[in-house]
């Protein structure tokens, strides 16, 4: 926090840990990937290096472990309390954040990441996108130009599949979202069998109920990240990762991007742009950046999508 800042009531909920302090944390921790992997995992536009899995990510790994564990233990602690088998339900992380800011690639590195420490072996990753609403149904609804905003998707299925996820059902399955057909793949699905821990990633995951009577997302959450960064910087990814796409689409007639494949590059940032004024800007506004405070870690990345900063909840 810069020194003109003023602090909030929830800002003093946080402890906040400057970059070099919370880097410490991985001291005497193995770095279990490579250069290699980690150029895999990382997303288009973003700058994800083997520095910032080390000083960043690795430490998050391990706290997350910790957490999943003492959870553990306290679930068998109060089954044997009340007089009850152990039925220890799967860890639920969630990664919030903007369309652009990195969060795919955050839920990607710490899946395999938690995989490697010995509390949490088996790691799943599910995208709230598959729970959108296909575009045929969007546009029934009249409601494609919002797509990405808390009505287009399927609240109650994402629901209902956390809580059989929490209730310990053995199977459960997630619709499967096309980022190149950027729609719903039909008879697709991605199957969770009862990992140690499940990773949820998506805008509207912090976000509450719209009625007071229903269960919020975030209800069923036991951890919570929200990726954050200044939105002049999300702005530039945004339109960065466009024209990225658009230049992949040139040689993938089956991507949704192939629509812009001929226009000039001016044509389409101001295309990027109308998209991201028109559309992600107001619902990062309105849905997605309010749900902040309900995270229980928050990174703040710099404009070079570095982390430069980690506020973690007080206990």
């Amino acid at each position: 926090m810069s020194p003109d800042e003023t602090l909030t009531p929830v800002d003093s909920l946080y402890r906040e840990i400057d970059r070099a302090e919370w880097a410490r944390m991985a001291s005497g921790m193995e770095q279990p990937l490579t250069e290699t992997e980690v150029i895999q995992l990382r997303g288009i536009g973003d700058r994800l290096d083997i520095r910032e899995v080390r000083e960043v990510y690795l430490p998050l790994s391990r706290l997350l472990s910790l957490y999943a564990s003492a959870t553990k233990r306290l679930g068998a602690d109060t089954a044997d309390f009340v007089g009850e088998p152990d039925a220890t339900t799967p860890f639920i992380v969630a990664v919030a954040g903007s369309v652009a800011v990195g969060k795919s690639t955050v839920a990607r590195l710490l899946r395999e990441l938690m995989s490697r420490w010995p509390g949490t072996p088996r790691v799943e990753l599910v995208t709230t996108d598959g729970f959108l609403y296909p575009n045929a149904e969007l546009e029934r609804r009249g409601i494609m130009d919002r797509k990405g905003f808390p009505e287009s998707y399927d609240r109650r299925a994402l629901v209902d599949f956390l809580v059989a996820v929490k209730s310990g059902a053995p199977e459960v399955r997630a619709p499967y979202y096309s980022h190149m057909r950027y729609d719903i793949i039909p008879d697709a699905h991605v199957t969770v069998r009862r990992p140690d821990v499940i990773i949820v990633e998506g805008l509207n995951v912090l976000a509450s109920a719209p009625n007071p009577h229903d269960i919020a997302v975030s209800e069923l959450f036991d951890f919570s990240i929200y990726v954050d960064a200044e939105i002049e910087h999300i702005t530039q990814w945004y339109v960065d990762r466009f024209l990225a796409l658009r230049e992949a689409a040139f040689s993938n007639p089956n991507s949704f991007f192939k629509v812009f494949a001929d226009i000039s590059d001016d044509e389409a940032v101001q295309r990027a742009l109308g998209f991201w004024n028109d559309i992600n800007l107001p619902n990062l506004r309105e849905n997605v950046e309010p749900t902040k405070h309900r995270a229980k870690l928050v990174l703040r990345k710099a404009a070079n999508h570095t982390v430069e900063t980690v506020r973690l909840r007080k206990l």
